[in-house]
């Protein structure tokens, strides 16, 4: 992947600037971390194994608690590896592969969020056409195209980094390959990558979250149209959690992304990226669980069956 002109290996700064302190973040990232994938994977068997949670809402959360783990996976172990080594050092190679899958995951969890936001409008404004609208063969076409566009359009956004001559050294100031801090170390002509950086942020972040936000607009139209208070909280209830989700992912992911590439503080930069690599996935299956009545009570269910499991077999 690499020519003459590339070094063969990045250093990841991380959060060395704290010197010896960095190994204190071990613990609580740790257990953010584990939590996360625990609290996803959860959510993936209990959508997988419960046929009440077989509707195409939980069909897409399922995907997104999917997208979460792998996120996190692609750049959250190596941190932690990092925060207990001094020389931090990765792959030319090993950084491409991560900047791919992160941008292109991250960049599919979005698209999936506005399926979720999609799926709601439907439920909400058009009951009686939900079945036909949002039937099996339409859910898994729109799953596929939120899984493979994102795919398919880094390509030759990874391939334009593989091939920019990198003579400003090769430390990156970031805990993974992140897009700014490598385009910084890069002394060839990047306007027109950033340029195109700008558009793929604008076709898979902007775009999905002003769906997103017309889709919400119809709907607490539609909600506050119900003559039933009950109606109207269960309504409500089951957006709020969407919602949240919502708000937390593209706000941070805004903030990070829908900015000209190298005008970027990175130092902020950093923390900002930690809420969509580790605070995110670990409150997703705690938002569905606590404000989303269908997972408390398949949750509910689940534990009064073992426990009458348990009691039969003492």
């Amino acid at each position: 992947m690499a020519n003459l002109n590339h070094t063969s290996e990045f250093v990841l700064l991380g959060f060395s600037s704290l010197g010896e302190l960095q190994r204190l973040l071990y613990g609580p990232f740790l257990i953010l971390y584990l939590l996360a994938f625990l609290g996803n994977t959860l959510i993936i068997v209990m959508v997988i194994a419960d046929t009440h949670l077989h509707t195409p809402m939980y069909f897409f959360l399922g995907n997104f608690s999917v997208l979460e783990i792998l996120v996190t996976m692609t750049a959250v172990p190596r941190m932690l590896s990092d925060l207990l080594v001094s020389h931090k050092v990765i792959s030319f190679t090993g950084c491409m592969v991560q900047f791919y899958f992160y941008f292109s995951l991250g960049s599919t969890s979005f698209l999936i969020l506005s399926d979720m936001a999609l799926d709601r409008l439907v439920a909400i404004c058009h009951p009686l056409h939900y079945g036909t609208l949002m039937s099996w063969a339409v859910c898994v076409r729109l799953a596929g195209a939120a899984w493979g566009t994102p795919f398919l359009a880094m390509v030759p956004t990874v391939l334009s980094r593989a091939h920019l001559n990198y003579c400003h050294g090769n430390v990156i100031n970031h805990f993974f390959c992140d897009n700014a801090p490598l385009l910084q170390l890069s002394c060839s002509d990047t306007r027109l990558l950033e340029i195109w950086d700008f558009a793929m942020a604008l076709a898979f972040v902007l775009s999905s979250f002003l769906l997103t936000l017309i889709s919400y607009g119809y709907i607490v139209s539609a909600v506050l149209r119900i003559p039933s208070g009950s109606g109207r909280q269960k309504a409500f209830s089951t957006c709020g959690s969407h919602l949240t989700l919502v708000f937390l992912g593209y706000s941070s992911t805004i903030f990070l992304y829908i900015r000209p590439g190298k005008a970027h503080s990175v130092e902020v930069n950093k923390v900002v990226a930690l809420v969509t690599a580790i605070l995110t996935p670990f409150l997703n299956p705690f938002i569905f669980t606590f404000r989303n009545e269908a997972v408390k009570a398949v949750l509910r269910g689940q534990t009064q069956r073992l426990k009458g499991l348990r009691e039969a077999l003492s």
